[in-house]
Formats: C-alpha cells, structure tokens, sequence
C-alpha cells in the first residue's frame, strides 16, 4: 500500500519550507548575539589594551556579519532547492564559524591575561 502525500505534486513541502525558514532564524539570532558581544566588548571592556579590546570587539562583530551573510546565502540556496526537488547540499560554513567562536574567545582570553 502506498503512502498517500498530502503535497500536490509540482509544490514544495510547506514543512520543509518552514523548517528552512526556522534554521535562517537562528543564523539571525545567532549573528545578532555575536554582533551584541562584540559592541559590548568594544564599549565595556576597559582593563585591556586598546588593541586587543578593539580586535576582538571587532572580531566578534565581523564573525557576526559573516553568520548573517551566511545563514541568508544557505536560506536561498536551500530554499531553491526544496522548491525544486533536489538533494541538499552539504554545508561548510559551521566549520568556520565553529573555528572562529571557538578560536577567537580563546586567543583574546590568552591576550587579556599575557598582555
């Protein structure tokens, strides 16, 4: 017996649509808290130097934008291919935003403390 799918055929599941949808917003949270993080570091961390205050305040701000650009380029591309009836690439952007939010804290971490 067949299993009856409650999409027309031609029409793109609405579940994976919106579960599309739902992963863009948590790139956008996720960009809008490393963004915060870093204008918190840049206005509120007064007891370093200047340089590493304002590396890593920009740091943080830039790797927010680069989730942000990143989440919304992944959010097209799969959604033009959800529409469509391909297969999902594989990403490569979580390894890089998983190197620079683990990275980045670790090495202005070490900078505060040394310097």
């Amino acid at each position: 017996m067949e299993k009856m799918s409650s999409t027309p055929p031609g029409h793109a599941d609405y579940r994976f649509l919106l579960a599309n949808e739902r992963t863009f917003l948590a790139y956008v949270r996720t960009a809008l808290a490393l963004e915060v993080a870093g204008f918190g570091i840049l206005q509120f961390l007064t007891h370093s130097q200047d340089v590493v205050r304002e590396g890593f305040g920009i740091s943080m701000v830039a790797a927010g934008s680069f989730v942000g650009f990143i989440g919304y380029r992944r959010f097209r591309s799969n959604e033009t291919t959800i529409r469509a009836g391909g297969d999902m690439r594989t990403a490569q952007s979580p390894v890089v935003l998983a190197l620079a939010v683990g990275a980045l804290p670790l090495v202005a971490a070490l900078l505060v403390t040394f310097a």
